[in-house]
């Protein structure tokens, strides 16, 4: 295991990785592209737009609609699906694994939710990396260690580097099970998800499984709520796209992993600030499936403010952009199907290329005083996510609630999806001009306290200390969390 990830397809073991040029060349790209049809005839400028359109359309309409219309969308049927355990299987020792970092608010309660879990005490262990905190994360540690013996916490300094990859890497040559099962700090299992997930994963054959993330406190604001939709609509695009023979991807939080799959892999890529959805790409190319559960789910915080929500999502958008840029060979190599390169195509194209291309026809349209181009496509994309989002908030599900669909609760999750056009243009241009810089910019878990509006804004403030502290040139720049 080398620590840092494979580095057949790109740069994930900290040499240089032409990140800016690559990011530069995209910009330059989606831009032209964007830009391009204000130099056509009137007649003629919104072809381009109705092309994507229906070609785009159809990507989606084909993963979620027709997928959701043929009742396909649920656990795939092969390799195995449902949560019956079969007599002769016997429960796999397992390791669940948490980063810590500066936990005091959670770092309790999630132990004593692990240990609550049914599961033979004898085939468990839980293991904690204390990540350097700097709260009462270390004694409320040692205080837990004395009450559970399947208990063990590893520490190392603040300054190691790697983010969460560095953390889990530390572990991993410790580990005994044949499945890790990573979580964030302020994740929550029903009491019988392991007995459920596990044997659905040796069953199925799988080597990595992601359970469907569930907000908590969707109840708390608008922008909660909001995102226990995103929530339910990424895990039935995930869903379609897998049931189409497409690629499905982990989350980070309840991933449940193969231990000898990852060690192939070369462990977690300590050189991106998103091991998830690098991990996912690696695993890909070393022909692993990925499945995806819906049930039962993790649960987990949303963020509560907008500035929490816009250093979060920076950091998404830019190591989801940056592995493509990093596996790119590999992806368009004979190691993938059609199917599976197609369905990348496709996600790629509405992910990434979209909203950069929309930014650059705006910016087209008020250089040139015409209209933008681009609505045509957007009114397709924009009313396909009202749809999934309405398909997956009213799939029967277990935990937290899904929000009542509404009209007025539809309209928000449309209107909070489009805050992915002003993320992604804004972190590849950042990418394109600024050297690439790791800082762990933590999300902050607040242990479903509650918090007045002005008690919120003091905890925003802190992180955004921390993160200055941390990069006094980057503040916002994301980092692991």
């Amino acid at each position: 295991m080398t620590g840092g990830g494979s580095t057949s397809d790109g740069r994930p073991d900290g040499r240089p990785d032409g990140r800016r040029g690559k990011a530069a060349l995209f910009l330059l790209c989606c831009t032209a592209a964007g830009m391009a049809p204000h130099g056509l005839p009137p007649l003629l400028r919104l072809v381009p737009a109705l092309i994507l359109a229906v070609l785009l359309g159809g990507y989606s309409f084909r993963t979620v609609l027709r997928q959701a219309a043929r009742g396909v969308i649920s656990e795939p049927e092969s390799p195995a699906c449902g949560g019956e355990r079969p007599e002769s299987l016997e429960l796999p020792l397992l390791d669940v694994v948490v980063a810590a970092r500066d936990e005091q608010a959670v770092i309790t309660r999630l132990v004593q939710r692990i240990m609550a879990l049914r599961y033979p005490a004898e085939r468990l262990l839980l293991w904690v990396i204390d990540d350097g905190s700097e709260d009462r994360t270390p004694e409320l540690l040692l205080q837990l260690q004395s009450q559970y013996p399947q208990l063990r916490v590893l520490r190392r300094p603040r300054d190691a580097g790697g983010g969460k990859s560095g953390a889990l890497n530390l572990v991993l040559p410790q580990l005994q099970g044949r499945w890790l099962l990573v979580l964030d700090a302020d994740a929550d299992l029903q009491i019988d998800l392991l007995e459920r997930l596990l044997p659905w994963a040796e069953s199925g054959g799988w080597a990595a499984v992601q359970l469907r993330k569930a907000v908590a406190n969707a109840q708390v604001n608008l922008l909660t709520q909001a995102q226990a939709m995103e929530m339910a609509f990424d895990a039935i695009i995930q869903l379609g796209r897998l049931a189409g023979g497409g690629v499905a991807e982990l989350r980070g939080n309840g991933q449940l992993l193969r231990r000898e799959a990852v060690i192939a892999c070369g462990g977690f890529n300590e050189a991106t600030v998103t091991d998830d959805l690098d991990l996912s790409f690696r695993l890909l190319l070393e022909r692993q499936p990925i499945g995806v559960l819906w049930d039962p789910p993790v649960q987990e915080e949303a963020v509560l403010s907008l500035r929490a929500l816009w250093r979060q999502r920076q950091r998404w958008a830019e190591g989801g952009l940056q592995r493509f840029f990093d596996y790119a060979p590999g992806l368009l190599s004979d190691r993938l199907g059609f199917r599976q390169k197609l369905d990348l195509l496709g996600f790629f194209l509405l992910q990434y290329v979209m909203p950069v291309m929309a930014a650059a026809d705006l910016i087209g349209g008020l250089l040139t005083g015409s209209a933008p181009t681009m609505w045509p496509f957007s009114i397709v994309a924009l009313g396909l996510s009202a749809v999934t989002i309405v398909i997956g908030c009213r799939r029967p599900c277990e935990g937290p609630a899904l929000p009542l669909m509404t009209p007025q609760t539809v309209v928000l999750g449309m209107v909070y999806l489009v805050h992915w056009f002003v993320v992604i243009p804004w972190v590849t241009v950042r990418m394109a001009l600024l050297p690439k810089r790791l800082v762990w910019a933590k999300t902050l878990h607040l242990g479903g306290e509650s918090h007045g509006e002005t008690e919120l804004a003091a905890l925003d403030s802190m992180v955004d200390q921390l993160a200055l502290e941390a990069d006094p040139d980057l503040a916002t720049e994301a980092g692991q969390a």
